[in-house]
């Protein structure tokens, strides 16, 4: 498989996307009712899933271009990576303003 910074960073930002889908979807259905037990262990679940799912695609092919000692090619991906994902976030912070 090819890697690719730019697919990364859009698979980033669709992740997120799709766990704010569903977190209004539960809200929905659950907005009158008290927090339990589970609720914090759900949100945590999340938070724990969420970091190595970014972790994932943030870091795990630069860090195996560091293993092969190819620390520019490593630095160049995960910039790459980075400033798509920050162009995209910054592009959608500008259209929720807009509203």
């Amino acid at each position: 498989m090819k890697w690719n910074p730019v697919l990364n960073a859009v698979a980033a930002a669709l992740y997120i996307s799709a766990i704010a889908l569903f977190m209004q979807f539960i809200e929905s259905l659950r907005h009158d009712t008290p927090d339990t037990f589970l609720d914090g262990v759900g949100v945590i679940s999340l938070l724990v899933l969420s970091v190595a799912v970014m972790a994932f695609l943030f870091f795990y092919q630069p860090v195996a271009l560091l293993i092969e000692n190819r620390r520019a090619e490593a630095v160049s991906y995960f910039l790459k990576t980075l400033g798509v994902f920050a162009v995209l976030t910054i592009s959608m912070l500008i259209l929720v303003s807009m509203q």
